[in-house]
């Protein structure tokens, strides 16, 4: 499962930094990353991480959020500097995770239950 966490009540122009991490029967951690839903909009990524350390982001986010990963412990951030109001949002965790089951490696999609982040201006 991924525990997401981090969130909270910022004013714009601070930092936050959000935290996932994976437990159970982890086996490897590929593609990773996070995701924002704004109100009646469809979940949309904010940025991206591969298994070789390959990062992809939101045009509205680059330059300010970097995305990281910790294999040694199955754990991924994102380090969001100048926040905007407009980044105010639920934001998600997803991890392609291949685990070990008695009938072997098996790879799931796996979402984090969401951290709120909150800037006022």
């Amino acid at each position: 499962q991924l525990q997401a966490s981090g969130g909270g009540l910022v004013q714009a122009g601070t930092s936050l930094r959000l935290s996932c991490a994976a437990s159970g029967s982890i086996d490897t951690i590929y593609n990773i990353g996070w995701y924002r839903q704004p109100p009646g909009k469809q979940r949309e990524l904010v940025a991206g991480i591969t298994i070789g350390g390959s990062t992809n982001y939101a045009d509205s986010v680059k330059g300010r959020f970097t995305i990281s990963r910790d294999n040694a412990k199955n754990t991924m951030y994102l380090q969001m500097n100048s926040l905007k109001p407009e980044d105010t949002v639920v934001y998600y965790c997803n991890e392609q995770i291949a685990v070990r089951t008695p009938y072997g490696r098996v790879v799931n999609d796996y979402w984090g239950q969401g951290t709120l982040v909150t800037v006022s201006s």
